[in-house]
């Protein structure tokens, strides 16, 4: 299951342009919480904790507990909005996470044993086609990472959506039946060694 990271936020007087410039001017990030059928809350989210989250992985199936009002909000960051030129959080919005409801959300593949790969010990390469994929799972079991365990895996072996191990109630979201997620490739040297080899051959002949 995804972590669950605490963060505590403001709550905002006004809504629109003019309280998100009034926010900003005050130091902070505005942002709004919402979903769940309940109403939106308007926050105000200090800028150096956002600015952590955003450079730490999986920001998008990470949880957070955030404490406005005197209340606890379990959300999922669905959208930062970012200055053009610095990079720097301008908005950003949470959506509102129940346990027993499905959401969208896009989690990291991780490739595990890749020292255990006969194909990747021989100079192949590990082409990754999907760093992430986007699932549908539990509020309450969102996965922090889809792993693919590469042991034993020679060169020329592909890797589909079948060959994930998917935690229980999840399921991914895909446009191609067992679309491939990443494959190992001969060593490119020995392509363009080989390659070399069957011009020197043809221009001899």
């Amino acid at each position: 299951m995804s972590e669950v990271v605490s963060l505590s936020a403001e709550t905002r007087d006004r809504a629109g342009k003019g309280g998100a410039r009034a926010t900003r001017r005050d130091g902070f990030v505005p942002g709004v919480i919402y979903g769940n059928k309940k109403a939106p809350i308007s926050i105000a989210v200090s800028p150096r904790d956002l600015w952590v989250q955003m450079n730490t992985p999986g920001l998008r199936s990470r949880l957070f507990d955030i404490t406005v009002g005197g209340a606890v909000e379990r959300v999922l960051c669905r959208d930062i909005q970012k200055h053009k030129v610095s990079g720097q959080p301008l908005h950003v919005d949470f959506l509102r996470v129940s346990g027993d409801a499905k959401v969208h959300v896009k989690v990291s593949v991780h490739f595990s044993n890749q020292d255990k790969s006969p194909g990747l010990k021989k100079g192949g390469v590990l082409n990754i086609v999907a760093h992430e994929l986007e699932v549908i799972a539990p509020g309450n079991a969102i996965p922090e990472e889809l792993v693919v365990d590469l042991a034993g895996l020679e060169i020329g072996t592909s890797i589909h959506l079948s060959n994930l191990k998917l935690p229980a109630g999840v399921s991914v979201v895909t446009h191609e039946k067992d679309a491939t997620i990443a494959t190992i490739a001969a060593p490119t040297v020995s392509l363009a060694t080989e390659t070399a080899a069957e011009t020197t051959g043809e221009a001899s002949s």
